[in-house]
């Protein structure tokens, strides 16, 4: 039966018709439906669609197999109560709907809002450092203690994707996942368990089919979507050539900001990073203030009465290193470490503790500084 959910599925599966064809089809004909019911001579006389098009369109209307094809997407979505959506349905991102390239139809399962005010994309190498980790962790957790309700997008990738999908899912913050392959699998399926867990306050995007499988062509279609589901992409670590950098440039073609966080010029890690800097296509982060200057965001709790709070529940030791810090301003560990009679890896502890409550802010070199006024 031709109705709005199946039109929607079955025009992807028509050859040599891609998104921005889709969208010319349904500008013209006013209708998923409607493209299926056009006549050829019709079809034709819309600009970009040649007679092998027009053609393929004819066909697919009387494929029987195709429309079998459809009636088994379409079960298989209302048994795992996946929802079917258009760029012409007005509860598709609109974030998502303003890129040319977006995909026609998506199929989405969880519980989110497609919507959010703040939104931000986080990609990464799969071989993530500590480095890049601890400072992924540490944006997350920022987000939620400044009171702010930042969605987080990314592949669920091993690295840094699978960092900033558990990091949200520990703070409680909106968290979703673009995938590369139908919503009847999880990959890698290591992440099978996160995925479930973040469908409480989240959820998976895909544009593919059931039984599609996670092939190469398909990391680089989900990518887009990664970049143009946000206000912002932040690369946490990538190298030059890496697939963070397809996002990125993405993100950049949809005159979405890019932010990065820098690394040592000898780090292979950081040379996508360095380069998107280098080459003024990406602001950089080094933290959380950072990104709220970038894109204009507001702290919408009074983190100075936070902050004080939690100096009460400090170590006597912590008290004697915001001392130090107080005392000399910028100071960095070696001189902290010495003045407070501690060993350097114990301060380094001490101070990541501190760094995590907002109390105060890390600079290269090992430097630290108050985010407290004393």
């Amino acid at each position: 039966m031709l109705d709005n959910t199946s039109a929607k599925i079955a025009i992807t599966l028509i050859n040599n018709v891609g998104d921005v064809t889709i969208k010319k089809l349904i500008a013209y004909c006013g209708s998923f439906e409607e493209v299926f019911k056009a006549k050829k001579s019709c079809l034709i006389k819309i600009p970009g669609i040649n007679d092998v098009i027009a053609s393929n369109i004819i066909q697919s209307s009387n494929d029987v197999n195709l429309w079998k094809r459809v009636e088994e997407e379409i079960e298989f979505c209302n048994k795992n109560n996946i929802r079917v959506l258009s760029f012409s349905d007005d509860d598709f991102p609109y974030r998502l709907k303003h890129c040319e390239d977006a995909p026609a139809t998506i199929f989405c399962l969880g519980n989110f809002n497609f919507n959010p005010k703040y939104s931000l994309s986080i990609v990464g190498t799969r071989s993530a450092t500590n480095y890049g980790k601890l400072f992924c962790e540490k944006i997350i957790n920022d987000f939620k203690n400044d009171g702010l309700n930042v969605t987080i997008v990314s592949g669920l990738a091993f690295g840094i994707d699978i960092t900033a999908h558990k990091t949200a899912v520990e703070n409680n913050l909106p968290n979703v996942a673009i995938l590369a392959h139908g919503l009847d699998r999880i990959y890698p399926s290591e992440h099978k368990r996160i995925a479930n867990i973040l469908l409480n306050n989240g959820g998976l995007i895909t544009e593919f089919l059931s039984k599609t499988k996670p092939e190469k062509p398909n990391f680089v279609k989900r990518n887009r979507i990664i970049a143009a589901m946000s206000d912002a992409t932040l690369v946490v670590e990538s190298k030059k050539d890496g697939g963070a950098m397809i996002t990125a440039n993405y993100a950049f073609e949809y005159n979405r900001d890019v932010l990065a966080l820098p690394g040592r010029i000898t780090d292979k890690q950081s040379e996508g990073p360095n380069f998107l800097i280098k080459s003024n296509k990406a602001f950089l982060v080094e933290n959380s203030n950072d990104i709220y200057n970038a894109l204009g965001w507001k702290i919408e709790k009074n983190k100075t009465k936070q902050q004080q709070s939690l100096m009460f529940d400090l170590t006597e030791d912590e008290k004697k290193i915001i001392s130090i810090i107080n005392e000399n301003g910028d100071t960095p560990i070696d001189l902290i470490a010495l003045k407070a009679s501690l060993p350097i890896s114990k301060v380094s502890v001490l101070l990541l503790n501190l760094e995590f409550n907002g109390i105060v802010n890390s600079h290269p070199g090992k430097v630290y500084s108050l985010n407290v006024k004393m």
